[in-house]
């Protein structure tokens, strides 16, 4: 006899995956209706829940997990992850809490076996990609709030997000205000909903213009992936004369390719990056300023809010600004 999963008492009670584990986990933050609907939901199915997931009502471990599904190259050398995870633990400080950081690019079924069995209360979910399928078991554990939407479009009930996707058009429509017209874009990865968002800000900013990209090139989020993106932009029969890089970091590594290639910035190519982190302030760079420290910090008040019971908002939007520097100046 196959068991009822999880996945089918949410679709028959019409809630969330998160909500039915809130349920089966004893916590307290759930509507009358929601919690009527899961428990009879599960009667019907006769389904019964983890063990580990349904042992974690009775025992507080005081402690959240940052879950980072990347490698810890990517982890340490990236300025958005080192601002989120300085608001996470400010955050924390004055609570009851600490700070589990747990870094892992394969999770290996390790890292989720240490949240089922009681390692941590919650879990915040930063840079998370469609392959992370570990997150979903995660999510079955403990109460989860996630750094941005999914890119798969599933729902999940406590997200904080940047307004990507305006940021994206922002930077696009400074470069169009600029009088340039052959516009390209460096990517983050589009398995992220955030290298989705800000690409699709881009085009619609195009869009509007009567105009088509220039090129678009996924540069990883890392500094050698925009320089090897960039190389293969001046490598096509019209070179873009500007160039819309959707993180300081690959906004850095063209930089080096333009430079070596003997073009001028901003003369004969600008460039706008996104972060606004210590990147775009030592290389002069125009770029979108998100607020990643305070990302951090109402990720965290989120997940004790959580945690204490509290109702909470099922999405969270921060706004971007745009920050102008020589890298492409305002006219």
């Amino acid at each position: 006899m196959i068991r009822p999963t999880i996945e089918e008492v949410a679709a028959l009670a019409g809630v969330s995956r998160s909500t039915v584990s809130r349920v089966v986990n004893g916590a307290t933050a759930v509507s009358p209706a929601a919690l009527e609907a899961v428990q009879r939901a599960i009667a019907e199915l006769n389904y019964a829940p983890n063990r580990a997931a349904r042992s974690l009502a009775s025992r507080q471990a005081h402690a959240i997990g940052l879950v980072i599904p990347e490698d810890v190259a990517r982890f340490f050398g990236d300025p958005f992850l080192a601002e989120v995870v300085t608001g996470v633990n400010g955050r924390l400080a004055d609570s009851d809490h600490v700070l589990n950081l747990l870094i892992a690019s394969d999770d290996g079924d390790k890292m989720t076996r240490f949240v089922r069995d009681g390692g941590v209360d919650g879990a915040i979910i930063v840079s998370h990609h469609t392959s992370d399928t570990f997150i979903d078991r995660i999510m079955d554990a403990v109460p989860v709030v996630f750094g941005g939407r999914r890119a798969d479009g599933r729902v999940t009930d406590c997200v904080v997000d940047v307004d990507n996707l305006q940021g994206g058009r922002t930077a696009t429509e400074h470069l169009l205000a600029l009088g340039r017209r052959r516009i390209a874009t460096i990517t983050g990865p589009l398995t992220m909903a955030v290298g989705l968002d800000r690409r699709d800000g881009y085009r619609a900013a195009l869009a509007a213009a009567g105009l088509e990209p220039a090129g678009e090139i996924d540069g990883d989020f890392r500094a050698q992936g925009g320089a090897d993106a960039a190389r293969a932009l001046l490598a096509q029969p019209e070179r873009p004369d500007a160039i819309f890089a959707a993180s300081d970091l690959m906004a850095r590594g063209a930089l080096d390719v333009l430079q070596s290639a003997g073009l001028r910035v901003p003369d004969d190519v600008a460039v706008v990056g996104f972060d606004d982190s210590a990147v775009a302030a030592a290389s002069a760079l125009t770029s979108v300023r998100q607020p990643m420290l305070r990302q951090g910090e109402v990720l965290a008040e989120l997940m004790l809010d959580l945690l204490a019971g509290r109702p909470t908002p099922a999405l969270t939007v921060l706004p971007t600004e745009l920050i102008v520097r020589e890298s492409a100046p305002a006219l």
